[in-house]
């Protein structure tokens, strides 16, 4: 499948939506979640935050436990962030620049791959290419792959 304007369009479009995640991304959590963060830090008590929410203080104690433990809904942020008078924002950041960043080094990878096969075979048949032709090789073949983003390039 070739990669289409209208595709590259909404690629670019996440990448610039996703920048505004990378400087978030970059926050450590913290270890006993935000509910619990932001709570305290409010000198807010688990009873306070309950009738907020229309729970008891166990029930915020067990909501805190599970942001903790990583097993918490997305609801249940949204509503704690609600209650916290807080908006609960969510998203991805590319670990690794952007998503054209990311697509352009599995095509670089797979190009590599390509090319070091062929590569081999040509040695073994005595017609070996220079580094320079195999650099080269591997430029075209990696922005030939980034155009057809085959389903393969994940694999």
């Amino acid at each position: 499948m070739k990669l289409t304007n209208s595709q590259l369009i909404v690629i670019r479009q996440l990448d610039q939506k996703m920048q505004d995640l990378t400087a978030l991304a970059k926050i450590p959590l913290p270890a006993e979640g935000w509910i619990s963060l932001l709570r305290k830090a409010l000198n807010m008590s688990l009873r306070q935050l309950g009738v907020r929410l229309s729970m008891t203080a166990q029930g915020i104690k067990d909501i805190e436990k599970r942001e903790a433990d990583g097993t918490i809904t997305l609801k249940s942020l949204i509503e704690a962030g609600d209650a916290l008078n807080m908006k609960f924002v969510y998203g991805f950041a590319p670990k690794d620049g952007s998503l054209e960043d990311m697509i352009e080094s599995k095509a670089r990878e797979q190009a590599l791959k390509i090319v070091k096969r062929t590569s081999t075979t040509m040695k073994l048949e005595d017609q070996e290419n220079s580094p320079e032709r195999l650099k080269q090789a591997v430029d075209e073949l990696s922005q030939e792959i980034k155009r057809e983003m085959p389903r393969s390039l994940w694999d």
